[in-house]
């Protein structure tokens, strides 16, 4: 993701005025994460974000660690939140990335089968919501609201500038619940490895939330079934545990590759 803040001095202006829907991005230059104020977002991002802690405390974070319990064993994700360098490791393999260099560590002789560049940063962008969505690049619209089991719930499509991250493609939808603010659904695309976007939605379900550091962030989440592009039951829900968050930088050597890891190209 780049770190320079993006914006449209046009959005700002039509965003106060209530007239437009659609936030557009343009570059403001040498602007810190420490300087970052809610006032640069959409006022339904705004709310999302206050009704989680606040995108300025989520920005004085500087270290995210949690740990899935995945059918090989535990898996331990620790990011470096303003770099977003980033170790996994479980019983099987390490994974790292230390900026510029990703990596794989093979455990015991059995062979890594995953798709590293797919997996790197993934399950950090789906704890981490909503605040993931405050990152530079993005662009914010109104859409269709959502509604499951007789709740409807407002919609925030996400989408990125060219360039911006692995799946630049990509597309989200931010559900909340208007009254509380809360994040209550995300629905998905996955376009990595594809030439194109996809209209082809996934659903993930928050409303299992923990407070950590002041900051409302899930406790757990459930991928849905779907049809006709709206969820149905239950498929599988993920528990995160063991969350650390803090305001000190990792020690980068936690992301430096082993010698006898493999580079991921």
């Amino acid at each position: 993701m780049k770190y320079l803040l993006k914006i449209s001095l046009l959005a700002l202006v039509l965003t106060s005025c209530q007239t437009k829907t659609k936030t557009e991005s343009t570059v403001i230059e040498d602007v810190k994460a420490s300087d970052i104020t809610t006032s640069i977002y959409p006022d339904n991002v705004t709310k999302v974000f206050n009704a989680h802690g606040g995108i300025d405390n989520w920005n004085s974070m500087r270290t995210l660690s949690f740990t899935m319990t995945k059918p090989n064993g535990k898996e331990v994700t620790t990011t470096n939140l303003k770099t977003r360098a980033e170790r996994i490791e479980t019983p099987t393999y390490a994974m790292g990335f230390d900026g510029e260099t990703l990596w794989v560590n093979e455990k015991g002789g059995e062979a890594y089968k995953g798709n590293a560049r797919f997996y790197k940063g993934l399950m950090m962008y789906f704890y981490a919501m909503p605040f993931i969505l405050g990152d530079s690049g993005i662009i914010y619209e109104e859409t269709t609201s959502l509604t499951f089991e007789g709740k409807t719930y407002p919609g925030i499509l996400i989408s990125y500038e060219s360039g911006v991250g692995e799946s630049p493609d990509d597309q989200y939808i931010l559900y909340y619940d208007d009254t509380t603010g809360k994040m209550a659904w995300l629905a998905y695309t996955v376009t990595f490895g594809k030439d194109e976007k996809s209209t082809d939605f996934r659903y993930i379900r928050y409303d299992d939330w923990q407070t950590i550091n002041g900051l409302i962030l899930p406790k757990s989440i459930s991928w849905y079934k779907y049809e006709d592009k709206v969820p149905t039951e239950k498929r599988n829900t993920l528990v995160f545990e063991d969350i650390q968050l803090t305001n000190e930088a990792p020690d980068q050597s936690l992301f430096a590759k082993p010698e006898s890891a493999k580079i991921i190209d």
